[in-house]
């Protein structure tokens, strides 16, 4: 296994962690990094989150809950083609050989607000370099499907027509824009605080900032690694001009990212809590493993030049599924992911 001839693309990959010995002195440092997230342990199979919800709102200085928009979602899933270590078929999907699929992604059907009850998002990334995502979207109210260019995965409005939130695609679960459309440099190493050991599940909503976070939390010193990516605007264009990535050096998870706009201005913020342990709620009757796993039970992005906070719970605090986190247990297969049954599932 090694890095292609151009130092962008992985080749030879099986499974595993692609680079575990990282040298900062190495000239393909920033690379490396950047694919060991990519195979990162957190998710190496498959994983169902069941119904998690969100809240959308303004930041504001006091206890003051400004509540703008509520979002409840039946299914985040993802499916792993290559890297499989834990559920049959291992290391890899049969159907990688014939499709050159690298995951499977399903976001659907959301389930509140009503105006976009069943809508949703399905993805495929491709270990081809040069093969953009198949991306579609199923509108609610029509149910018509739509092709999506990934440049406008950067975007909040995209999965569903709202726009009254500040997540996108891109950031769902880390940085999920195509690796190979990026550059990426090295900016250094810094011991910095991030939540990997949460204490709460369901997290609690922060009363101080209006709703716009989660508090209060166990924070601890983690050793990061700090990166760069820029587009390669020969084969997309997203909306923002530069990404600055803080990874963390034992889960390949990133705490904290950090969006600048095409002007150079900080545009967006995200936030991520994990929690490491045996089962994501601690009454978890199902979802219980042989050893501890990271699970990411909170997250919120922020558009700091509006304001607009969208956090994340997960589980979700009005959630009628307690264990919500179904990681490598077989939960979803491959035929999760295709746009006959996310139409299927919108009609409900």
């Amino acid at each position: 296994m090694r890095l292609s001839d151009d130092r962008r693309s992985l080749v030879g990959y099986v499974a595993g962690e692609p680079f575990p010995l990282i040298d900062p002195n190495d000239p393909e440092v920033a690379n490396k990094i950047v694919w060991n997230s990519v195979f990162r342990p957190i998710t190496t199979d498959d994983y169902d989150l069941r119904y998690y919800d969100c809240d959308s709102s303004f930041e504001r200085h006091g206890p003051q809950d400004k509540q703008i928009e509520y979002f409840e979602i039946g299914h985040y899933a993802g499916y792993n083609l290559v890297g499989r270590t834990e559920v049959n078929p291992v290391p890899a999907d049969p159907d990688f050989k014939s499709t050159g699929r690298y995951w499977l992604f399903g976001l659907y059907p959301i389930l509140s607000p009503q105006e976009i009850r069943g809508s949703g998002l399905i993805r495929w990334r491709y270990a081809d370099p040069k093969r953009g995502d198949d991306i579609w979207s199923l509108a609610s109210g029509s149910r018509r499907l739509r092709r999506l260019n990934e440049s406008i995965m950067s975007s909040s409005v995209t999965s569903n027509g709202s726009s009254a939130h500040a997540w996108d695609p891109d950031h769902y679960s880390g940085f999920n824009a195509k690796t190979e459309q990026y550059f990426y440099k090295f900016l250094g190493e810094k011991e910095m605080l991030a939540t990997m050991h949460a204490i709460h599940s369901p997290e609690v909503q922060c009363e101080t900032d209006g709703g716009t976070s989660v508090c209060p939390e166990a924070w601890e010193m983690r050793h990061m690694y700090l990166l760069e990516a820029t587009p390669d605007l020969s084969r997309i264009r997203p909306l923002d001009s530069r990404t600055v990535l803080y990874m963390d050096g034992e889960t390949w998870f990133e705490p904290y990212i950090d969006d600048y706009d095409r002007n150079g201005h900080l545009f967006r913020s995200h936030i991520y809590w994990l929690a490491t342990r045996d089962r994501p709620v601690p009454d978890a009757h199902v979802a219980i493993y042989p050893f501890k796993r990271s699970f990411v039970v909170g997250a919120v992005s922020t558009d700091v030049q509006s304001g607009l906070s969208t956090v994340c719970y997960l589980p979700g605090r009005e959630s009628p599924e307690r264990e919500c986190w179904y990681i490598n247990m077989g939960a979803v297969d491959r035929s999760f992911f295709s746009t006959d049954a996310m139409v299927r599932a919108a009609s409900f």
